[in-house]
C-alpha cells in the first residue's frame, strides 16, 4: 500500500475541529465553573477525550506509515515497537497528568508522570541490553 508520505490524511479540518471544540469546552467551563464546578470538571473529561478520539485514526495511521517504511528499510521492528509504545505511554502520561492538575491534583499529576518515566524505562532494557550486547561484541577479548 502505497500512501502519501506527507499528511498521512491529516485534514485541516481537524485541527480546526479540535481547536473550536476546545475552546467551546472552555467557554463552557468558565460558565459553569462559577455555578457546577462538578460540571465544569466532568466537561473538561468529556472535552479532552472527544479531542484523542478526533486524532486518534491518524495517529493509527502515522503508526501504519512508520511500521510500512520500517519494514521496507530492514530496520528490527524491536526497536520500533519500543519506540512506538514510549511514544503512546508519553502521550497516556501526560493526558492523564493534565487531567489530574485540571482537578487540581499536582501531587498525583506527579506520581502518574513518574509512573510512566518507570514503564519507559522498563520498556527500553530490551533495546538497551542489545545495544550493550553489539557495543561489547565489538571490544576484542
Amino acid at each position: 500500500m502505497v500512501r502519501e508520505r506527507t499528511g498521512w490524511g491529516f485534514r485541516m479540518e481537524i485541527i480546526v475541529q479540535v481547536v473550536g471544540l476546545g475552546l467551546i469546552a472552555t467557554l463552557l467551563a468558565l460558565i459553569l465553573k462559577e455555578y457546577r464546578p462538578e460540571m465544569a470538571m466532568q466537561l473538561s473529561i468529556v472535552a479532552g477525550v472527544v479531542i484523542m478520539l478526533l486524532v486518534l485514526n491518524r495517529i493509527t495511521a502515522a503508526v501504519e506509515v512508520i511500521t510500512e517504511t520500517a519494514v521496507a528499510a530492514g530496520i528490527n521492528l524491536l526497536y520500533l515497537q519500543t519506540l512506538l509504545r514510549v511514544i503512546g505511554i508519553a502521550y497516556l502520561a501526560e493526558f492523564g497528568a493534565q487531567l489530574c492538575r485540571d482537578a487540581g491534583e499536582g501531587s498525583i499529576a506527579s506520581r502518574v508522570e513518574l509512573a510512566a518515566k518507570v514503564v519507559i524505562l522498563v520498556l527500553a532494557v530490551p533495546v538497551i541490553v542489545e545495544i550493550m550486547e553489539a557495543v561489547l561484541g565489538m571490544i576484542p577479548q
